[in-house]
Formats: C-alpha cells, sequence, structure tokens
C-alpha cells in the first residue's frame, strides 16, 4: 500500500552551470510543490500505513528551510534543479522515515521529476 503526503513552498534560485542566455539562469522564482511516498503494510489494527501527522512532521523542518529562501544559499543546493531539490529532500526524510519510496517536485503544474533514491 502506498500513501502520498503533498507539501508546497515558495521559492527563488537561478540555475548557475545553464549557459548565460538561458532564462533559467537568471534569478527566478516558483511555487514549488512536493509528494513524499510512503510505502507500507496496511495496519490491521490502525487501518492505515502510517499516520499523516506523522509524515508533516518530519517534512515541517524542510519546508521552513526551504521556504521564501534563495535555494542556491542552502548547502546541497548550490545547483538546484527539481532534480537535485529531490535528492536532497529524499536524503534528508530517509533516516526517520523507512517506508519514503519517492519524492516527486514539481516546478511548474506541468513539469515536475521523481525520485526513488
Amino acid at each position: 500500500m502506498e500513501i502520498i503526503k503533498s507539501f508546497r513552498f515558495e521559492a527563488a534560485h537561478y540555475l548557475p552551470k545553464l549557459p548565460e542566455t538561458h532564462k533559467c539562469r537568471r534569478m527566478h522564482g516558483h511555487s514549488f510543490k512536493f509528494d513524499v511516498h510512503v510505502e507500507g503494510p496496511l495496519d490491521p489494527e490502525l487501518g492505515w500505513v502510517m499516520d499523516f501527522g506523522d509524515i508533516s512532521r518530519l517534512v515541517k523542518p524542510l519546508v521552513e528551510e526551504l521556504d521564501h529562501y534563495l535555494l542556491n544559499e542552502i548547502s546541497g543546493l548550490e545547483n538546484p534543479t527539481s532534480e537535485v531539490i529531490a535528492v536532497w529532500i529524499w536524503n534528508r526524510l530517509k533516516p526517520g522515515l523507512p517506508g519514503l519510496s519517492r519524492i516527486v517536485v514539481y516546478e511548474t503544474c506541468t513539469a515536475r521529476c521523481e525520485y526513488r533514491g
């Protein structure tokens, strides 16, 4: 069974490794969204895989670190592509969330990436 909890944050970034002429080389912002996917057995007593509130408690410090900041200034996000952001989130959540199966980062409503560890 898989459960999914979604989160949002607003942030600016720029992609410093792109050519000077690429629009994403310039600083710009996004209303980012990401989904945390957790797999596990359905607990027959409780009727769930895990409490969504427990996921929220684990994710809250990450959102606070990202929301309304320049992502390039955060350690590990010096080149903050959606792919790099997904791995960054995964690496911080996985130790406390063993059932973590996927992180999906939405840069826009039509562009996203999925990371499965």
